[in-house]
Order: C-alpha cells, then structure tokens, then sequence
C-alpha cells in the first residue's frame, strides 16, 4: 500500500504540471498483464485510448504485460492520435517509473510520429 501510495502522489504533481500546459495528454496505466494508454483533450475528454484487451491489436499474444505488447500499444495509439491530427501531447506516466513497458510505448510513440 506504501507503493502505491508514493505512486499516486507522483502522479498528482505530475498531473498538475500538465495541465497547466494546454497540451493533450497521453497517460499509461499498466497492471502486471494489461497496458492502458489513453489521450485525454486539454478539457478532459478522452480523444482516443488503446489496450492490450482488444482483439484486433493483439491477435494471438498470449502474455500481454511485456515489452513487444507496449511497443505495438505505442505504435497503435500513434497513428490513432495522428488520425484525429493530434501530433503534440505531454507524456503522463501516471507515477511509473520511466523504465520497462512504460519506456517502450513512449519510444514507440515517438518513432510513429507523436512529440513529446
């Protein structure tokens, strides 16, 4: 409970910076076998999202909550952001540490044509 504690309280700091900002915002939940990617308009709506629970992205994985599924999440919520002509957004890792899965979508995100 310690942990996650720390984690939300990270997320908050990091959360008021961003929205400050005026930027759409691009924020990543993980659990130990699913990634959630969501991008939230500077009004708070959500825009777009991707997950590693939908059937048409992820065929026929069966572990979801490694590295190669975050990079397909990044690649997929990139182009889904692009569609909507959104290409700047601010990366809100939602207290994560910027390591692993969380590290490998925003990479991924970048190559496919986001800024941040």
């Amino acid at each position: 409970m310690k942990n996650k504690t720390a984690r939300l309280k990270s997320a908050r700091k990091i959360r008021s910076k961003i929205v400050t900002s005026d930027k759409h915002r691009l924020t990543v939940y993980k659990t130990t076998m699913h990634t959630y990617v969501q991008l939230f308009s500077p009004s708070g709506e959500i825009v777009t999202s991707a997950c590693t629970l939908e059937k048409s992205i992820l065929k026929d994985k069966v572990h979801t909550g490694n590295i190669e599924t975050a990079k397909i999440i990044g690649k997929v919520i990139a182009e889904r952001a692009i569609e909507k002509n959104i290409t700047e957004v601010a990366f809100d890792r939602s207290g994560f540490n910027y390591h692993g899965r969380v590290k490998a979508l925003a990479e991924s995100a970048r190559e496919n044509g986001l800024k941040f």
